[in-house]
């Protein structure tokens, strides 16, 4: 399994993803999931992948392919507009899956994939878009300034609570490391090395990348001061009123007439 999280703020975006691509009894494998283009200056372009790896790996390499052929018509090169760029990784995307599954339709295996994409060119906004293993996609909101794919539902929550459009580059790339090892910590198959790319607006640069493995000193940093924290904040939760007296209330105890238990 996997989970990637992509985050867009007024200062720019947080793109995260986890390495784990196998969780056996015996065997753990790993494979960065985050890929990083900078096919021109003026733009740079994140995709995070989930799903089949022998797919999201043709995903990528025709990409790559189709930057170094100069017959083709349409590449991350050529795009102008963010939105073409998700049209285009769309395409790519329902293309080899349809190629995958074509290969591999006895076997019953699911080729899908999902992605997310990411990224800014000059003379338009950063912007982040999910991909759907159908082909179609979409972006973020002002209510929900944050995308996911794969094991999303234990990392949620905090980004639910904290992440608005007004919430800095670091707070955000905080929160979504505190919302992978929340997956991390309930889900086996979601695992380090993290990566996190903190991407500044307009800057077309990828310098703000991080890697974090499992006895990363940062990543044990935030993971300590989170569960602190959460720790401290449930022993401050008010008590119920029958706690405060000390005993049971005699109005919240069940009364059984002896006469009738039978």
């Amino acid at each position: 399994m996997t989970y990637c999280v992509a985050i867009s703020v007024n200062d720019g975006l947080v793109l995260c993803s986890d390495s784990r691509t196998n969780a056996g009894p015996d065997m753990i494998s790993t494979h960065s999931k985050m890929h990083i283009f900078k096919p021109a200056p003026g733009r740079l372009f994140t995709i995070l992948t989930a799903g089949n790896l022998a797919t999201t790996q043709a995903i990528i390499s025709r990409i790559e392919h189709d930057l170094e052929d100069p017959d083709a018509k349409t590449n991350l090169a050529t795009v102008t507009k963010m939105v073409e760029a998700a049209r285009y990784v769309s395409r790519v995307n329902r293309e080899e899956q349809a190629h995958a599954q074509a290969s591999t339709a006895s076997a019953g295996v699911d080729t899908s994939a999902s992605l997310i994409l990411g990224g800014q060119i000059a003379g338009g906004q950063p912007a982040i878009y999910l991909l759907y293993a159908a082909g179609n996609f979409i972006t973020d909101s002002d209510e929900n300034p944050f995308l996911q794919i794969g094991e999303s539902k234990y990392g949620k929550p905090i980004l639910d609570r904290i992440l608005t459009r007004q919430t800095t580059l670091g707070d955000a790339a905080r929160c979504v490391l505190v919302s992978m090892d929340s997956t991390i910590k309930s889900n086996a198959t979601v695992g380090p090395p993290i990566e996190v790319l903190i991407y500044e607006k307009d800057s077309f640069d990828s310098d703000h990348f991080v890697r974090l493995g499992e006895d990363d000193h940062y990543l044990h940093q935030i993971r300590q001061r989170w569960n602190e924290a959460l720790k401290s904040a449930f022993a401050e939760l008010p008590q119920f009123e029958w706690e405060k007296r000390g005993h049971r209330s005699p109005s919240n105890v069940l009364s059984i007439n002896p006469d009738v238990q039978k």
